[in-house]
């Protein structure tokens, strides 16, 4: 099953060799794992989007410590090799919300010591106490997003709104529409639609929206994680289920495309930072947390990148048109109604059995 950056891209992912697609170029990447090293240098095991050339000068000069980057494309790439490594000796790693779960029950982060932490408080209280980590015990939240819809705004008279406009207009759409290849965000998109949790652990609930799905697959172009992109530009799609950070990119690129939240609810995601419990350097490792909480950094990050800041003083200072860009920041009325994606353990084996079956035959 594909979730959110959680499929393998080949040996480019696994080597950390791959570049970002949003144009961001990365300084001082390294294709090996790091070995301990000395106390100035600072080792980060990151996304390929989430550092610069100029961000990595900007440390430096602050601090006098040199930043080594190794990237990846999915939290299983970087928690495969942490654990094929025995931890590795990165200083800081970038899991994202559920993967930070997972590395505290299998020990592989420290909790941090918020007595080093400046600008912690600068956090919207949404990000303040996770439910994947209680009070920030052993993460802090660096960017976050929505799920929902990209769309051609001159191709769709009437615009989507909601999970259930796929089925009001299922035979315009047809062929046309993709969903995402992800068992938990398209039945959890499903599930909210009939009134349930993104997070069901209910199989007769399950079943429901398997068999919602069943009713919609002949007319769905493709399940796609990434291919949509180029068709949705070329005008092939004229709808797709995707990433809001994604969706930021190519509605700046071409303005006849927009983006939405479903008003019903979504799933909200999160990446953060955290220290790994082998850590190669932990001086520098408080050091680049507390640089990456300044809101100026924030600031730059969130226009750069193209997602939205957990820092509420960061986005206090972008631009009013970011603020107020509803792909990036729905309104506080939809995200009260967003969830996000939760482990469900052995349940797991129920939405695979159903997604199995839909995208089989």
């Amino acid at each position: 099953m594909i979730r959110r950056r959680e499929f393998f891209t080949g040996l480019a992912a696994l080597s950390g060799l791959t570049t970002a697609s949003c144009g961001w170029r990365l300084g001082n990447v390294r294709a090996t794992s790091p070995t301990a090293g000395a106390l100035d240098e600072l080792h980060l095991y990151t996304w390929t989007q989430y550092t610069d050339k100029q961000l990595l000068k900007t440390f430096s000069a602050q601090t006098g410590i040199k930043v080594l980057a190794d990237v990846y494309d999915a939290n299983e790439v970087m928690l495969a090799k942490l654990q094929a490594s025995g931890g590795g000796t990165y200083s800081l790693i970038y899991p994202s919300d559920y993967m930070v779960q997972k590395m505290v029950d299998k020990e592989l982060l420290k909790q941090l010591n918020q007595k080093r932490l400046v600008g912690l408080d600068n956090l919207f209280p949404r990000f303040e106490n996770p439910e994947y980590d209680q009070n920030n015990m052993y993460s802090v939240p660096m960017s976050w997003g929505t799920t929902g819809f990209i769309y051609n705004s001159e191709k769709l008279e009437t615009p989507p709104q909601d999970w259930d406009y796929l089925w009001q207009n299922q035979k315009k759409l047809s062929k046309r529409m993709t969903l995402l290849n992800d068992a938990r965000e398209v039945m959890g998109g499903v599930l909210k639609m009939l009134g349930y949790s993104y997070n069901s652990q209910n199989e007769k609930h399950i079943e429901e929206a398997y068999e919602k799905l069943q009713d919609l697959k002949y007319d769905i172009a493709a399940f796609s994680t990434d291919a949509w992109r180029n068709q949705i530009m070329s005008g092939d799609l004229v709808l797709a289920m995707c990433y809001s950070s994604d969706a930021y990119k190519l509605t700046r690129e071409n303005a006849k495309l927009k983006y939405i939240t479903p008003k019903s609810g979504s799933s909200l995601w999160t990446d953060t930072i955290a220290i790994p419990t082998t850590t190669s350097n932990i001086e520098a490792a408080y050091e680049w947390i507390n640089f990456m909480l300044k809101p100026d950094i924030a600031a730059r990050m969130s226009k750069r990148l193209g997602v939205a800041t957990p820092n509420r003083a960061g986005f206090e200072l972008l631009p009013k048109k970011i603020q107020t860009n509803p792909t990036l920041f729905p309104s506080e009325e939809i995200l009260e109604k967003c969830e996000r994606l939760s482990p469900v353990g052995k349940f797991t084996e129920v939405y695979d059995r159903y997604w199995t079956q839909l995208t089989s035959s």
